[in-house]
Protein backbone atom coordinates (compact mmCIF):
# COMPACT_ATOMS: atom_id res chain seq x y z
CA UNK A 1 0.00 0.00 0.00
CA UNK A 2 2.93 2.35 0.63
CA UNK A 3 4.18 1.96 -2.93
CA UNK A 4 0.69 2.70 -4.29
CA UNK A 5 0.56 5.90 -2.21
CA UNK A 6 3.99 6.94 -3.50
CA UNK A 7 2.90 6.34 -7.10
CA UNK A 8 -0.44 8.14 -6.66
CA UNK A 9 1.12 11.04 -4.74
CA UNK A 10 3.94 11.47 -7.26
CA UNK A 11 1.51 11.36 -10.18
CA UNK A 12 -0.71 14.02 -8.63
CA UNK A 13 2.34 16.19 -7.90
CA UNK A 14 3.33 16.07 -11.58
CA UNK A 15 -0.24 16.91 -12.59
CA UNK A 16 -0.34 19.90 -10.22
CA UNK A 17 2.97 21.12 -11.65
CA UNK A 18 1.39 21.05 -15.11
CA UNK A 19 -1.64 22.97 -13.83
CA UNK A 20 0.66 25.49 -12.15
CA UNK A 21 2.69 25.92 -15.34
CA UNK A 22 -0.52 26.64 -17.25
CA UNK A 23 -1.52 29.16 -14.57
CA UNK A 24 1.89 30.79 -14.87
CA UNK A 25 1.56 31.01 -18.65
CA UNK A 26 -1.87 32.66 -18.32
CA UNK A 27 -0.60 35.00 -15.60
CA UNK A 28 2.43 36.00 -17.61
CA UNK A 29 0.14 36.73 -20.52
CA UNK A 30 -1.33 39.50 -18.32
CA UNK A 31 2.13 40.97 -17.95
CA UNK A 32 2.86 40.76 -21.66
CA UNK A 33 -0.42 42.52 -22.39
CA UNK A 34 0.68 45.31 -20.02
CA UNK A 35 3.49 46.46 -22.28
CA UNK A 36 5.97 49.10 -21.17
CA UNK A 37 4.19 52.00 -22.86
CA UNK A 38 0.94 51.05 -21.13
CA UNK A 39 2.70 50.79 -17.78
CA UNK A 40 4.09 54.30 -18.11
CA UNK A 41 0.61 55.73 -18.65
CA UNK A 42 -1.08 53.48 -16.12
CA UNK A 43 -1.98 54.67 -12.66
CA UNK A 44 -0.70 52.90 -9.56
CA UNK A 45 -4.18 51.38 -9.27
CA UNK A 46 -3.99 49.90 -12.76
CA UNK A 47 -0.52 48.49 -12.10
CA UNK A 48 -1.77 47.03 -8.83
CA UNK A 49 -4.75 45.52 -10.64
CA UNK A 50 -2.42 43.81 -13.11
CA UNK A 51 -0.39 42.29 -10.28
CA UNK A 52 -3.64 41.38 -8.53
CA UNK A 53 -4.78 39.58 -11.67
CA UNK A 54 -1.58 37.52 -11.60
CA UNK A 55 -2.19 36.65 -7.95
CA UNK A 56 -5.80 35.69 -8.74
CA UNK A 57 -4.79 33.47 -11.66
CA UNK A 58 -2.25 31.67 -9.49
CA UNK A 59 -4.78 31.31 -6.67
CA UNK A 60 -7.26 29.75 -9.10
CA UNK A 61 -4.54 27.34 -10.25
CA UNK A 62 -3.96 26.44 -6.60
CA UNK A 63 -7.68 25.88 -6.06
CA UNK A 64 -7.81 23.57 -9.08
CA UNK A 65 -4.80 21.68 -7.74
CA UNK A 66 -6.42 21.22 -4.33
CA UNK A 67 -9.58 20.12 -6.14
CA UNK A 68 -7.57 17.50 -8.00
CA UNK A 69 -6.26 16.12 -4.72
CA UNK A 70 -9.82 16.14 -3.32
CA UNK A 71 -11.10 14.24 -6.35
CA UNK A 72 -8.40 11.61 -5.86
CA UNK A 73 -9.41 11.20 -2.20
CA UNK A 74 -13.04 10.62 -3.21
CA UNK A 75 -12.14 8.23 -6.07
CA UNK A 76 -9.90 6.21 -3.73
CA UNK A 77 -12.65 6.11 -1.10
CA UNK A 78 -10.37 7.83 1.41
CA UNK A 79 -13.02 10.53 1.98
CA UNK A 80 -16.64 9.95 1.01
CA UNK A 81 -17.95 13.45 0.25
CA UNK A 82 -16.35 15.90 -2.19
CA UNK A 83 -16.97 18.98 0.01
CA UNK A 84 -15.26 17.28 2.94
CA UNK A 85 -12.43 16.12 0.67
CA UNK A 86 -11.98 19.63 -0.73
CA UNK A 87 -11.91 21.08 2.79
CA UNK A 88 -9.32 18.51 3.87
CA UNK A 89 -7.33 19.11 0.70
CA UNK A 90 -7.18 22.90 1.03
CA UNK A 91 -6.24 22.64 4.69
CA UNK A 92 -3.53 20.13 3.84
CA UNK A 93 -2.28 21.87 0.66
CA UNK A 94 -1.78 25.11 2.57
CA UNK A 95 -0.16 23.15 5.43
CA UNK A 96 -2.67 24.69 7.84
CA UNK A 97 -3.59 21.21 9.04
CA UNK A 98 -6.51 21.65 11.44
CA UNK A 99 -6.76 17.89 11.99
CA UNK A 100 -10.55 17.82 12.27
CA UNK A 101 -10.70 15.68 9.10
CA UNK A 102 -8.02 13.03 8.66
CA UNK A 103 -7.33 10.20 6.26
CA UNK A 104 -7.47 6.60 7.41
CA UNK A 105 -4.19 4.81 7.99
CA UNK A 106 -4.32 3.15 4.56
CA UNK A 107 -4.10 6.56 2.76
CA UNK A 108 -2.55 8.94 5.29
CA UNK A 109 0.83 9.06 3.55
CA UNK A 110 -0.91 10.90 0.70
CA UNK A 111 -1.57 13.87 2.97
CA UNK A 112 2.17 14.38 3.47
CA UNK A 113 2.67 14.30 -0.29
CA UNK A 114 -0.06 16.91 -0.68
CA UNK A 115 1.45 19.16 1.99
CA UNK A 116 4.89 18.95 0.34
CA UNK A 117 3.24 19.63 -3.01
CA UNK A 118 1.54 22.73 -1.63
CA UNK A 119 4.77 24.10 -0.17
CA UNK A 120 6.51 23.68 -3.53
CA UNK A 121 3.66 25.32 -5.46
CA UNK A 122 3.40 28.24 -3.03
CA UNK A 123 7.14 28.78 -3.37
CA UNK A 124 6.77 28.77 -7.14
CA UNK A 125 3.92 31.27 -6.95
CA UNK A 126 5.87 33.54 -4.62
CA UNK A 127 8.87 33.49 -6.95
CA UNK A 128 6.64 34.31 -9.91
CA UNK A 129 5.07 37.30 -8.16
CA UNK A 130 8.48 38.61 -7.06
CA UNK A 131 9.75 38.33 -10.63
CA UNK A 132 6.65 40.14 -11.92
CA UNK A 133 7.10 42.97 -9.42
CA UNK A 134 10.81 43.28 -10.30
CA UNK A 135 9.86 43.37 -13.98
CA UNK A 136 7.38 46.19 -13.34
CA UNK A 137 9.87 48.10 -11.26
CA UNK A 138 12.74 47.77 -13.75
CA UNK A 139 10.49 48.67 -16.67
CA UNK A 140 9.19 51.78 -14.90
CA UNK A 141 12.73 52.79 -13.88
CA UNK A 142 13.95 52.38 -17.46
CA UNK A 143 11.09 54.57 -18.67
CA UNK A 144 11.81 57.17 -15.99
CA UNK A 145 8.45 56.72 -14.33
CA UNK A 146 9.93 56.11 -10.87
CA UNK A 147 12.24 59.14 -10.82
Amino acid sequence: MILLQVVVGSTIMVMTAIIHAIGQAVGLRWLIMARAQHLLMASIWTRSLIVGALVLVMFLATLIEAGLWATVYVVLGAISEFEKALYFSTVTYTTLGYGDVVLGSEWRLLSSFEAANGVIMFGWTTALIVVALRHFSKTLQRLGALD
